[in-house]
């Protein structure tokens, strides 16, 4: 990975000796200028799990990524900064899909001081900063508030997130992991028809005080105080969200490409609404 040129991506223009303060920093300007997303996914062809791969697209703004790309740079980023960084399995628990540890979801722990701190930029509307991994933990990060305890599900760790959130909790294995456990997983939701990050074109941004999501055409706009909703009708307006909130130009699409995206997150959409 070419760390200054990464760096400068993200908006840092230093970065010193390993710190909670150089974390928090680090953590914070990745999610909020990283977008989460699945746009890469819905052409059929996947996308790599390599870090210096997802790195150099990122650099490009060709694509963000989802949690084993965004937490897989993001280990290897900090690594480099002299970090101490360890990987875990984990799951994250939503509305329809039930709390589960299979190594669908990867989790960062770092160790400052002889501290753990939770470091996961993988969650799309999760963490904006650290978490101090401790049993009652609680951070208002705005605009949610997120709680830390001890799994019921395995050995490790549960982190309940805010009821206005799109996730309700994910869970991790305090055991180490490593980069290879999760390879089947990304194959399966990278490329499977019936991966929800397949069959819904997505991308999240987290922000200091507020939450972008958007899903297929709809754009959620979550704030303190409240919560927007809007529907995206036409294909200008479409990639203009991409660029300007998503921070996502996608300067490699052709024309065909914009197209074909647009017909599909469209009818992705109107499927949605069949099923109400």
């Amino acid at each position: 990975m070419d760390t200054a040129a990464f760096l400068r991506r993200i908006g840092v223009a230093e970065h010193s000796a390993p710190s909670i303060e150089g974390l928090s920093e680090l953590h914070e300007a990745f999610v909020s200028t990283v977008p989460y997303e699945s746009v890469q996914f819905q052409f059929g062809q996947g996308g790599s799990m390599d870090p210096e791969v997802v790195a150099r697209r990122i650099i490009a703004r060709e694509a963000g990524g989802y949690c084993f790309q965004l937490n897989g740079v993001l280990a290897h980023l900090l690594t480099s900064l002299g970090y101490d960084v360890t990987m875990h399995r984990g799951g994250v628990q939503t509305a329809t899909r039930p709390a589960v540890v299979d190594a669908s979801h990867m989790v960062l722990t770092v160790v400052l001081d002889d501290e753990p701190w939770l470091v996961d930029a993988g969650l799309g509307d999760g963490l904006l900063t650290p978490m101090p991994l401790q049993v009652g933990a609680t951070a208002y990060q705005e605009p949610f508030t997120l709680k830390l305890r001890e799994s019921e599900l395995v050995d490790g760790w549960r982190l309940d997130h805010d009821p206005r959130a799109g996730l309700v909790g994910m869970d991790f294995e305090s055991a180490p992991a490593a980069f290879t456990d999760f390879e089947a997983q990304h194959q399966h939701l990278s490329l499977a028809a019936d991966s929800p990050f397949v069959r819904t074109c997505s991308a999240f941004l987290r922000r200091p005080d507020s939450m972008s999501s958007l899903r297929s055409v709809g754009l959620t706009q979550t704030n303190k105080d409240r919560i927007d909703n809007k529907i995206i009708e036409t294909q200008p307006e479409y990639y203009e969200i991409l660029a300007d909130v998503f921070l996502l130009p996608l300067p490699h699409f052709t024309s065909a490409d914009r197209d074909a995206l647009w017909r599909r997150v469209w009818t992705q959409y109107e499927n949605y609404l069949a099923a109400q």
